[in-house]
C-alpha cells in the first residue's frame, strides 16, 4: 500500500499569490517527510484550488491557457508535482469551452466540467463535457491529454483523488488519496472463507487508517485542516496492485463476468465498514488502463463499458480511463454521461467519468502507451446514438435520490 497523494486545497487568488503556493509547497514537503517516516511511500504531492471559474472570474475566463501555464510553472518552483485547477461550472457556460487550450498550454495542470450537482443535471453541461472530450484527444497522437480531464456528476468540494479534486473555501486543508488494491488482493488470496476475508480487510484498512490519521492529526493547525482519507482501492498496473485481481481472487473467474457486481459491493462495503476519517469516494476503483486484470479483461471482450457502468452502482468512482473509438462524436459521448449522471443522482453518491477516444482506432484496436501508471489493452465499443426528443434539449432537471 502506498500513498498517491497528499493533497492540499487552498485558493491562490488572482493574480496569483505565490505566498500561498509558497506555504503549500512548504507544508505538502513536511507532510511527505513525515508519511515517509511513518512508513509509507508517498508517490505525489498535489494542490487542488477552488474552481476555476471562481478564481479568474467571468471576465477573465479566456485567459485561462494563459494562467494554467504560469500556475504549472509556479507549482513546481515550490516543489509541487500536480495541481487541479477544478471543474468548469453550469453557470458559467464559456468555462468549460477553455478547458481544452488550457491543457494544450500546461503539463501538469488537471481540470474537471461539472454536468449534475446537488440537485440538477444539467444537458447542456453534459454535452459540454462530451464536447471537451473530443477537442482534448485531438491533442496528442494517443488522445492522452484526457488523462487530465474528468466529468463530475454529484461530486463533493475536498475529495483527494485527480481529476476530480476542488476547493470550495479560502481556509486550507488537506487530504490523502490511497493506492490500496493490493491490500484487496492480498485479503482474498487464501482459501477463507468470505467472511474471514472481509474481516481481515477491514482490520487492514483499520490499521492503516489509525497510522495515517495520527500522523495527518500531527501536520494540522488552526489554519489547517484535515479533511481524511480516501481509501479507495486504486490500483498500479501489474497484477499483484490490480482490483480485477482482487475480484478474481473472490471467485469470479473473470471480472466482467455475474458475480463482479456482487464482488464490487462487497468491497465497497467493507471500506464503509471501516472506522476512519473519511474524504473523497472510498469505494471500488475501476480504471481500465491503470488495472492490468481491467485491461486485459477489457480486451477480451468480457469486461465492457456498459459493465463498468453498472458496477458504477454499487462502487464508489465511476468510469475511468475508458479508452474509445477515436470517431466517437461528442453526440455519442453524451448519453454515456448522462447514464452516470442518472446513477450518481438517484443513488445519491460522486461519480466521475474520464474517457479516452483514441485517435485514429476503432474498438478493437490494441492500445500503445508508453506510461508507467498504464497497461496497454483494446479500445472498447460505445453502445450509443445521439439522443433525440426530450433528451436532446439542453435543459437542467431535477431528479430526486431514490427513497
Amino acid at each position: 500500500m502506498k500513498i498517491r497523494s497528499i493533497t492540499y486545497f487552498c485558493n491562490p487568488k488572482y493574480p496569483l499569490n505565490e505566498n500561498i503556493l509558497r506555504k503549500a509547497g512548504e507544508f505538502l514537503s513536511n507532510a511527505k517527510s513525515a508519511f515517509e517516516s511513518a512508513g509509507y511511500e508517498v508517490q505525489t504531492v498535489r494542490l487542488a484550488t477552488i474552481p476555476f471559474p471562481k478564481l479568474l472570474g467571468e471576465e477573465n475566463i479566456n485567459s485561462l491557457p494563459k494562467f494554467a501555464n504560469e500556475f504549472s510553472k509556479a507549482i513546481r518552483a515550490v516543489g509541487i508535482s500536480y495541481a487541479s485547477l477544478g471543474p468548469a461550472l453550469p453557470e458559467l457556460p464559456k468555462s468549460y469551452q477553455a478547458i481544452p487550450d488550457a491543457i494544450s498550454a500546461s503539463e501538469n495542470i488537471f481540470f474537471s466540467g461539472m454536468m449534475a450537482d446537488d440537485t440538477n443535471i444539467h444537458l447542456a453541461q453534459i454535452k459540454a463535457c462530451a464536447e471537451v472530450i473530443v477537442r482534448n484527444a485531438a491533442l496528442d497522437a494517443n488522445g492522452f491529454a484526457n488523462l487530465r480531464f474528468a466529468a463530475l456528476a454529484n461530486v463533493k468540494a475536498g475529495a483527494p483523488f485527480f481529476p476530480a479534486a476542488y476547493w470550495n473555501e479560502n481556509k486550507p486543508a488537506f487530504a490523502i488519496a490511497i493506492e490500496s488494491a493490493d491490500v484487496a488482493v492480498k485479503a482474498f488470496e487464501t482459501k477463507s472463507s468470505l467472511s474471514e476475508s472481509r474481516s481481515a480487510l477491514i482490520s487492514e484498512i483499520e490499521k492503516h487508517g489509525e497510522t495515517l490519521e495520527r500522523v495527518s492529526n500531527s501536520l494540522t493547525s488552526s489554519s489547517l485542516k484535515f479533511l481524511g482519507i480516501d481509501f479507495s482501492f486504486a490500483p498500479f498496473p501489474n497484477d499483484a496492485h490490480s482490483l480485477g485481481k482482487a475480484v478474481e481472487n473472490m471467485g469470479v473467474k473473470k471480472i466482467g463476468l455475474h458475480g463482479s457486481l456482487a464482488s464490487a459491493a462487497i468491497l465497497t462495503e467493507a471500506i464503509e465498514r471501516a472506522n476512519f476519517l473519511r474524504a473523497g469516494f472510498n469505494g471500488f476503483m475501476q480504471p481500465v488502463l491503470e488495472d492490468s486484470v481491467l485491461a486485459k479483461r477489457a480486451a477480451e471482450g468480457t469486461l465492457t463499458i456498459k459493465d463498468a457502468l453498472l458496477y458504477s452502482a454499487v462502487c464508489g468512482t465511476g468510469l475511468d480511463t475508458i479508452p474509445l473509438p477515436g470517431d466517437s462524436t461528442a453526440d455519442e459521448i453524451a448519453p454515456l454521461l448522462l447514464d452516470l449522471c442518472a446513477l450518481a443522482r438517484r443513488l445519491n453518491k460522486p461519480l466521475t467519468a474520464r474517457l479516452m477516444p483514441i485517435p485514429n482506432k476503432v474498438a478493437g484496436d490494441e492500445t500503445n502507451f508508453d506510461f508507467a501508471f498504464f497497461a496497454n489493452s483494446k479500445v472498447m465499443k460505445l453502445e450509443s446514438e445521439p439522443l433525440q426528443n426530450a433528451l436532446g434539449g439542453d435543459e437542467s432537471f431535477l431528479l430526486q435520490t431514490k427513497r
